[in-house]
């Protein structure tokens, strides 16, 4: 058994990782879609690789979250990115290799990354 100490310790270390997902009026939230068709297309290491870039830059404005089925599973993995006062932009087809790029041009330059959207993809 851990003591009290221990636990808080534990606790602290583990809420500074969850903060990136805190609820901010302001904040920018990435929402990876993790249905059973989004897991088998390769949704997981995508969520993993958002959570992984926006914590490495210390993007305390970004919140990465995960849904259920976005609801055109031919195009999984999906994710959606919302930001305060623009349309929601929804990427396609993606891997882990695509996220350093949305998280440069998009989630810090503020530039949608529209080869690969779902318009690019239709």
């Amino acid at each position: 058994m851990k003591s009290l100490e221990e636990l808080k310790a534990i606790r602290e270390k583990m809420q500074s990782k969850v903060n990136i997902r805190k609820e901010d009026g302001d904040s920018i939230r990435v929402v990876v879609g993790m249905a059973t068709c989004g897991i088998a297309a390769g949704a997981r290491p995508v969520l993993n690789a958002f959570v992984s870039e926006v914590a490495k830059r210390n993007l305390g404005n970004v919140q990465v979250t995960q849904t259920g089925c976005i609801g055109v599973c031919r195009l999984e993995p999906i994710v959606e990115v919302y930001v305060p006062g623009q349309e929601k932009v929804t990427y396609v087809k993606m891997t882990p290799d695509k996220v350093p790029s949305i998280v440069a041009e998009h989630l810090v330059n503020g530039q949608a990354v529209t080869a690969y959207t779902i318009g690019a993809a239709e």
